[in-house]
């Protein structure tokens, strides 16, 4: 196994990663609070860590991938409440649609997909431990919170300096919290009438967010594990607080590396749904090919904010229609006979991708490929156009790309128009086009082709005769 180096966001450079146990990795990701529809920024998320597993298992790495479900929440009751349903019947329902939406964007799931709700005694037991030690107090009203000032490594994630903070805040601290500092954090939050609660020796209550995820990675992965990641706007208060929570509660080191995931920006704004730019996986799938909205995310480098939009995605669309393309034109050239990809172009892609996955770089070896591929495919070299689509099979795969039949993907009619003819009359105009050269009434033959490109449909002729897909 190579050695690679990775953005840690604790050090704010790329350092090398060294794993806590010679060849494995465990990694832990938040995942989703599912009271609604994945957006496109948990989509980033999602194909990020995907890829991100992928090339790490494909070095030798045994991956051990946990990605969280938080099925109790403030806006998870609110919803339940808004939709008269319980809160069991709302979570479940959308942990579906999230594994629904996961599956069709091609990400693997992960080992382990705890749920906050199966975790409550863990988080009492770590509460309690911090309540003991004095880093936590209960208040009179029953709710618990992390005293921030007994951590004196507050703020070292995010590089914020605890008194820089307070500086000015006291007059934006909700006055009925009895808080001991601004910034102390709930852990247990008091019953409150008709909301879900769980006994506890503070009284009836459930865990705030934060040490949800302490309870849940440290229950899954150890007191001390190697990669911690998530999205951007986790990185403070979220991450932060996970630090401190869990390093006071056990003694020890709670991550080695802290990766996250950029933004996505929506017409160079920041997605919000009070500026109407607010997109779910599913709206965006019902106008691209999911495999679309995958390289679009897996064609940026995951730490840069990435600007989406419908010219974006149609860009995103014909870059890897020409993988697809090239891989049909082999398809239908040769039979997929075996062979070896090349070492050397492999080696280029892993070179890339081990410098912080360095998506872009590795995208750039693909073109090469793909265009080697189509220049042996023309000359008919068959064992360079074996070699060659070996390599892009590999390695799209990898990405976690390529993989719908070709002529699905060319001919899908997601976000398009219905064409207006049934692939029954195409298939009699490729026939009539054909008969026409034959009588070499190649104006009729001409005539038939544009017909068909004013109604979104290419015609391609390869050796194996006519074949036709949508138009990009």
């Amino acid at each position: 196994m190579q050695p690679f180096v990775l953005y840690n966001s604790e050090q704010r450079q790329k350092v090398e990663f060294i794993p806590r146990n010679p060849g494995h990795i465990d990694m832990y990701v938040c995942g989703m609070t599912v009271y609604d529809y994945c957006h496109i920024g948990h989509a980033r998320v999602m194909v990020a860590f995907d890829f991100i597993v992928r090339f790490l298992r494909s070095q030798g790495w045994k991956v051990r991938y946990i990605r969280n479900i938080t099925d109790i929440d403030d806006k998870i009751i609110r919803r339940a409440n808004e939709n008269q349903e319980s809160i069991a019947q709302l979570t479940d329902r959308f942990i579906q649609a999230m594994n629904d939406d996961a599956n069709a964007l091609g990400c693997l799931a992960p080992d382990q997909s705890p749920r906050a709700t199966h975790y409550i005694e863990q988080m009492q037991n770590m509460i309690g431990q911090l309540v003991d030690q004095g880093t936590a107090y209960p208040s009179r009203n029953g709710d618990v919170y992390f005293q921030v000032e007994k951590f004196k490594q507050y703020g070292r994630l995010s590089g914020r300096k605890l008194d820089d903070m307070q500086a000015g805040a006291s007059e934006r601290v909700d006055v009925e919290v009895e808080k001991q500092h601004p910034f102390d954090f709930v852990l247990w939050k008091h019953a409150k009438e008709n909301e879900p609660a769980w006994p506890s020796p503070w009284g009836l209550g459930r865990p705030g967010w934060h040490i949800e995820c302490s309870a849940m990675s440290t229950c899954c992965l150890g007191n001390h594990f190697d990669i911690h990641g998530g999205g951007s706007d986790l990185l403070f208060p979220h991450h932060e607080n996970e630090i401190a929570q869990s390093e006071a509660a056990t003694g020890e080191q709670y991550v080695n590396y802290w990766m996250h995931v950029g933004f996505i920006n929506v017409d160079g704004e920041k997605m919000s749904k009070s500026l109407g730019n607010f997109f779910t996986i599913r709206d965006v799938m019902d106008k691209f090919h999911p495999e679309v909205i995958r390289y679009f995310i897996i064609s940026s480098h995951y730490r840069s904010p990435v600007n989406f939009s419908d010219s974006a995605l149609k860009e995103a669309k014909s870059a890897l229609s020409r993988f697809y393309h090239a891989a049909k034109a082999y398809q239908q050239a040769y039979t997929q006979q075996q062979s070896t990809p090349f070492p050397d172009i492999i080696e280029r892609f892993n070179v890339a991708m081990r410098d912080d996955f360095n998506t872009p770089e590795a995208i750039a070896v693909l073109f090469e490929v793909t265009k080697e591929l189509n220049r042996a495919v023309k000359e008919q070299n068959a064992e360079q156009a074996a070699a060659y689509y070996a390599t892009l099979r590999y390695l799209t795969d990898i990405l976690g790309l390529l993989q719908h039949d070709a002529d699905d993907f060319l001919k899908s009619d997601i976000g398009q128009q219905a064409l207006s003819l049934s692939e029954a009359e195409i298939a009699d105009f490729i026939q009539q086009r054909q008969d026409a050269k034959k009588a070499k009434d190649f104006a009729r033959a001409d005539e038939i082709r544009q017909q068909l490109l004013a109604q979104g449909i290419v015609l391609e002729d390869t050796r194996q005769g006519t074949i036709w897909r949508r138009a990009d």
